[in-house]
């Protein structure tokens, strides 16, 4: 086998019991790099340090990875003021954390023969999410329901965004 040096110079072609003999003597172990090469290629290493450095890296790729955020805010054709005023402000703070807002509203018996006024409902939603959001799809039937997704407004930064105050 080709073996390999734990500071990575090339010790030749090597038997597997002088290997391993090499790796004891140096308190490391013996991995397998490639076995499909001729000779298979082998090095000297700490395997724990080894695997632990691998799981390392593929944590931190999993970390800068981009999660798209979906949030989801549920209106109804007779929604009052104060609660589509609070359904509002929380589409902007799910918006100002950098997520997207699904804005759902469902018909229940009657409502669906008045379709209309849901449409309306959900453009007022536009209308007053204008400073902060854009509609990325705009209302569409599904069901007993209407659906829609804002996004952020385009060249909107996130630090732009005004900050919500601290609760005490």
């Amino acid at each position: 086998m080709r073996l390999i040096d734990a500071d990575g110079t090339q010790l030749g072609i090597r038997s597997t019991s002088d290997a391993r003999a090499l790796a004891d003597k140096q308190g490391m172990d013996l991995v397998e790099i490639s076995p499909t090469a001729n000779p298979p290629v082998c090095k000297i290493m700490n395997y724990g340090k080894f695997k632990y450095d691998q799981e390392k890296k593929s944590k931190d790729s999993r970390k800068n990875q981009a999660i798209n955020r979906l949030k989801e805010v549920k209106f109804h054709v007779n929604v009052e003021e104060h609660d589509y005023q609070t359904k509002l402000r929380h589409a902007r703070e799910f918006i100002e954390d950098g997520h997207r807002v699904k804005a759902s509203l469902f018909f229940r018996g009657r409502e669906n023969a008045h379709q209309e006024l849901g449409f309306e409902v959900m453009k007022r939603v536009v209308k007053d999410a204008e400073p902060f959001a854009s509609p990325e799809s705009m209302p569409s039937k599904m069901g007993r329901a209407l659906v829609m997704i804002l996004g952020p407004r385009k060249g909107q930064l996130k630090s732009a965004a005004p900050s919500r105050p601290a609760v005490k």
